[in-house]
């Protein structure tokens, strides 16, 4: 190799042609002037270049802030722990002081508080789990559905057979999914079987558990004196209706299941429209003639139990782990007729006043 020629010396700094081709490539050897002119020292180290890198929003670190609330409620739950705890303490300090017998049932009574209250937090966790599962398939159904994907449908129909080995009514329905799992069948398809054969019996329990309600708020309101009755029976009735058709639908809340329930039935609603209420819903189901006939008390009753019915079917919409898809959504006038046929009932005998 010449003088003017050579190869850069292992150790030597980086010109800025050579830092111009650094990177995450790897390039070959290149040969150049050691007394070229135009060949600068490069500053070491590059933090200038460095700095100037666009690094992907992606791959940068993320700040992991406080959060506040989190930090407030875990604050509440300790301090109401600890006073919790020094009462307990005290209260028991109090007893072996006066007796030690006392003390002794003191102790026993503390342990079984704990105990009761673990078994009630296994429990609530345990129903909101079960809530959740509900809702996992029936997002699951719904992806299967836009998607047509087996595979998904696959798990939809595996977890509803599940579901359904709780219920010995279902065991034929239950049989013949399970003969088909193995066919042929298209994803979307597979999720409207599944529906096809295992709720149908449900569902016609849901809508006469909702049409019952709904009757019996209609008749209470509408012989009962009192307003504060009335509100204390639909509260009732409603939460008890809930209920009922989450566990029907293979759901098992408890108080805070319950409290989540309503949250997705109110937001269901709100969803939906709401529900109507005075003269314009009457009108809708009963027909305008009836509804003007209908005295003021009947009247009440029959919108009370036509907005208990509008309740029961939202939540059946939140509690069934499927969407309706291959068979209809239950409507209004399907779970309100018998309040029709009582309103005139009354009205032909005369009952109006």
């Amino acid at each position: 190799m010449s003088q003017d020629h050579g190869a850069r010396p292992e150790g030597a700094p980086k010109s800025s042609r050579a830092a111009a081709h650094s990177g995450p490539r790897r390039h070959r050897p290149q040969v150049f002037k050691l007394d070229e002119a135009e060949i600068t020292l490069a500053p070491e180290p590059l933090e200038a270049e460095i700095a100037a890198l666009d690094v992907p929003a992606e791959a940068r670190p993320r700040r992991r802030g406080i959060s506040w609330s989190g930090l407030f409620w875990s604050a509440v739950g300790g301090l109401a722990s600890l006073g919790l705890y020094l009462a307990v303490s005290r209260l028991i300090t109090d007893l072996f002081a006066q007796a030690e017998w006392l003390g002794y049932v003191g102790l026993a009574l503390a342990a079984l508080l704990v105990l009761a209250s673990v078994i009630i937090v296994a429990r609530e966790v345990a129903g909101l789990s079960r809530l959740s599962k509900l809702d996992d398939i029936r997002a699951r159904a719904a992806s299967a559905l836009a998607g047509d994907d087996r595979p998904v449908a696959d798990t939809v129909a595996r977890d509803m057979l599940r579901l359904a080995a709780e219920k010995p009514t279902l065991a034929r329905a239950r049989a013949d999914l399970e003969s088909h799992l193995g066919g042929i069948i298209d994803g979307a398809d597979l999720v409207r079987l599944t529906e096809r054969t295992l709720l149908p019996t449900l569902d016609a329990r849901a809508r006469q558990m909702v049409s019952d309600a709904a009757k019996s708020v209609s008749v209470v309101t509408a012989v009962s004196p009192k307003a504060l009755v009335d509100l204390a029976f639909v509260l009732f009735t409603a939460a008890r209706l809930v209920r009922s058709l989450a566990l029907l639908y293979g759901g098992r809340p408890g108080a805070l299941g319950m409290l989540r329930l309503a949250g997705h039935v109110v937001g269901h609603l709100a969803i939906t429209g709401g529900m109507a209420a005075g003269d314009t819903l009457v009108q809708q189901i009963v027909g305008q003639g009836l509804a003007a006939r209908l005295s003021a008390r009947l009247g009440e009753g029959v919108v009370n139990g036509l907005l208990t019915a509008r309740l029961g079917l939202a939540a059946i919409a939140v509690t069934r782990p499927m969407p309706f898809t291959a068979l209809p959504a239950p409507r209004l006038a399907d779970v309100a007729t018998g309040l029709v046929k009582k309103a005139e009932e009354e009205v032909s005998a005369g009952g109006a006043v």
